[in-house]
């Protein structure tokens, strides 16, 4: 009988997880698609021609209680959930998570696509889309004008699939290189993050898709996300941290801003009045709708509200109907301040859903040949040549001949993170597979080597004249960290890891795999003529083996054409540009403290170039490093006028191709502080350009620094404030000091004295 009771239970326990996996994969894979822009048929005039302040104002006095709760929260629990698993677990697919939908007051919805490498969430309909290069790649081109390019695609594509809120840029700043997303963001710099987030959200924005910049602020941890509190001192705050999300707010307008998962000064990001509200909002004049990340990005929903928190995500939690009526009726919040969070919403989100498109978004617009064109000059103009002893690269275009590549990573699909930053490609070009089509027209043959083949390895080294070693990561490595909250909290309060770590995260040792030394040592010994390929998103410690080869590259993670990009600059179809858009340290114990484990971590005013520079720390390679098959001289430093007008000094220089090559040389102008009476960097980053030069070509190329940028932060007055001192200017190819000019200004008496 017990065992007749048992098969009993054990058929209806399998009966219902059936029933109940048939209800997923239904609604995961056959949920109702809605539109995202405004129904024409229902108003009399072109719907662009349409006030949506007015409207989103008339709305809210015709919207119940309950309905405006609705536009707080993403979808209900009953509903998002299911469809968020199974499209997971059945569709390898980012479901539609549908915002704020009205059908009685005809309110679209809104729909949210990550994207920083490629559209995130697929219609339906769609397998893949353009997969570019990660961002840290990006940044590494300089090219502001690319970003913006790569974003107008992003956001084309996003239309295409029927999504209209873009979770992209990520400017948080890269404070340690061992941060597990660092690839997701711009580098260590918060003028190059400043400059390229806002090349981004403009992009983004250019079709009317919403851009969303995140995480704001301080997320640079990644195993104790959801637990860890940043202290920080107020000038570090302001100077350092803030500096990048202030221009893209205030230069590039967003409709939203996403709120990071940390606390801030022991205050969760999503509740942090402070940041939301009085410097957000008060100080910066930002007027869109700030959104919570996925999931423990709110814990309480009065508090998120008294906040200035507006859209919690992806479902309804925190902001229940239940929690909300009950703070009000116990005056904890009133009603006027849930209607001033939905109008700020609805007043943003109408402009998009109301808004004149130029073009069409029809399927086919995904994966455009334009499109996949771009992937790959992206990918050709990031990869950073590190080092070119006897100048082994390019190599030559031998006919006729063999070629040796090996690694773990040769022929590996590697694009990146595979969580919320993944994109799906139609197909990725491995190092392996670009390598071998470049070389099919000059009849050599490529030799994928097996890794783990000792002898091998040894033969091939020693018969063939170019080698080819490509290690790094993967996104077991680095990237999103995903586990349960409990676990992440029992690793903080023990400040180290406690059970099995998940994939990717952050790298506590910036040194390559064993394996991987271990490869480049074998393969240095028997040829002279290597080239160590980095794949990866940060910076590594190269110090073990950098000595014993001839060529270093940074190829990152490269796109879904990464593989062709790759022979193109190894053979020297293309001139390598790409620029280091952080600091290789000579010791990586030189970095700020870091440890991904911990519930508390205090973040500095110094930390990357300007903290090697402060201190005296030696480097191993430095911020805006990177060498090109040919030579750049710098000559002629000229500051353009005696005074300065409209607020701006004016610098000249000249630039002269001196090598064989035609090329691409990246311009950075850096401003000193030698002479602050306060606690200041040696420099800054202050502008750059991107300029191609023929062989023997000469350009003048101007610069320029708007005062406002020489300020510092008096954390005592709570003001910016500019020193009357003697400012340093420094122009030329990296920031290393040997590799620039300099002179010397002072503003005049009347510019000091005015307000900016």
């Amino acid at each position: 009988m017990k065992i007749i009771k048992i098969l009993k239970y054990v058929l209806i326990l399998a009966v219902s997880v059936s029933v109940l996996l048939t209800v997923i994969f239904y609604i995961s894979t056959e949920y109702k698609m809605y539109d995202l822009k405004a129904n024409q048929k229902n108003y009399s005039q072109n719907i662009w021609e349409i006030n949506t302040d007015s409207l989103a104002e008339s709305l809210i006095s015709k919207m119940t209680l309950e309905e405006k709760i609705d536009q707080m929260y993403g979808e209900k629990m009953i509903f998002s959930i299911p469809k968020f698993i199974g499209s997971y677990l059945f569709k390898d697919r980012f479901a539609h998570i549908y915002v704020g939908k009205n059908e009685r007051l005809n309110i679209p919805p809104w729909v949210l696509s990550d994207g920083p490498r490629g559209a995130r969430v697929l219609d339906k309909k769609i397998n893949a889309v353009t997969t570019f290069p990660v961002a840290m790649a990006r940044a590494a081109s300089w090219d502001t004008n690319l970003e913006n390019k790569v974003h107008k695609v992003i956001a084309k594509e996003m239309r295409a699939n029927k999504t209209n809120y873009a979770a992209t840029p990520c400017i948080n700043l890269l404070r340690h290189p061992g941060w597990g997303r660092a690839q997701e963001t711009y580098g260590e710099d918060p003028w190059l993050l400043g400059e390229f987030g806002l090349a981004a959200v403009k992009g983004i924005e250019s079709h009317n898709v919403m851009a969303c910049p995140k995480h704001f602020a301080l997320n640079s941890v990644e195993n104790s996300r959801w637990v860890i509190d940043v202290l920080i001192d107020e000038r570090a705050l302001r100077e350092v941290y803030l500096p990048h999300f202030k221009k893209v707010i205030q230069k590039g307008k967003p409709a939203s801003i996403m709120s990071a998962y940390n606390k801030v000064r022991g205050t969760y990001s999503g509740s942090n009045k402070e940041l939301l509200t009085e410097i957000l909002r008060d100080d910066w004049g930002f007027e869109g709708f700030i959104s919570t990340d996925w999931m423990y990005g709110l814990y309480d929903g009065i508090e998120g509200i008294k906040a200035g928190l507006n859209v919690e995500m992806p479902w309804q939690d925190e902001y229940s109907y239940n929690t909300i009526k009950e703070g009000i009726e116990e005056k904890k919040i009133s009603e006027n301040d849930i209607d001033k969070l939905v109008l700020n919403t609805l007043k943003t989100r109408l402009k998009y859903a109301f808004a004149y498109d130029s073009i069409d978004y029809p399927h086919s617009i995904i994966l455009d040949s334009s499109h996949i064109n771009l992937a790959a000059k992206v990918a050709e103009e990031s990869m950073v040549l590190i080092k070119n002893k006897n100048n082994v690269l390019p190599f030559n275009k031998i006919f006729g001949s063999k070629i040796g590549i090996v690694g773990r990573l040769a022929n590996e699909i590697n694009t990146g993170d595979l969580g919320s930053s993944n994109s799906k490609p139609p197909y990725v070009i491995t190092p392996f597979e670009g390598l071998k089509l470049y070389h099919k027209s000059l009849n050599n043959e490529v030799l994928l080597i097996d890794e783990s083949n000792v002898e091998e390895i040894r033969n091939v080294s020693k018969s063939v004249e170019q080698m080819i070693v490509v290690v790094g990561y993967t996104y077991e490595d680095e990237g999103e960290y995903i586990l349960s909250r409990s676990e992440m909290v029992k690793s903080a309060e023990a400040n180290e890891l406690i059970g099995v770590k998940g994939i990717g995260g952050d790298r506590v040792n910036l040194r390559l795999k064993p394996e991987d030394e271990k490869l480049i040592d074998e393969v240095s010994q028997l040829n002279d003529n290597v080239v160590v390929v980095y794949v990866g998103g940060s910076a590594i410690d190269m110090s073990p083996w950098e000595d014993k080869v001839n060529a270093i590259l940074f190829s990152w993670y490269s796109g879904m054409e990464g593989g062709n990009s790759l022979a193109k600059i190894l053979y020297g179809d293309v001139n390598p540009s790409g620029k280091l858009p952080f600091t290789i340290a000579k010791n990586q114990y030189d970095y700020p403290y870091f440890n991904p484990y911990t519930d508390s971590i205090t973040y500095e005013y110094y930390h990357g170039y300007t903290l090697f520079e402060k201190f005296n720390k030696e480097i191993a390679y430095p911020f805006g490093y990177g060498k090109s098959y040919t030579d750049f001289k710098y000559s002629n430093l000229k500051i353009e006028k005696n005074k300065i007008l409209d607020s701006t000094l004016v610098v000249n220089v000249d630039i002269m191709n001196i090598g064989n090559f035609a090329g691409k040389e990246i311009t950075q102008l850096y401003i000193g502080f030698k002479n602050s009476k306060i606690d200041r960097p040696i420099k800054l980053l202050r502008d750059f350009k991107k300029n191609f030069l023929d062989i023997g070509e000469r350009k003048t190329i101007n610069l320029s620094v708007n005062i406002n940028d020489l300020k510092w932060y008096n954390k005592k007055s709570r003001k910016w404030e500019i020193e009357d001192i003697e400012y340093e200017i420094y122009v030329g190819g990296s920031s290393k000091e040997k590799d620039l000019l300099s002179s010397k200004f002072r503003l005049s008496q009347h510019i000091q004295h005015n307000t900016f």
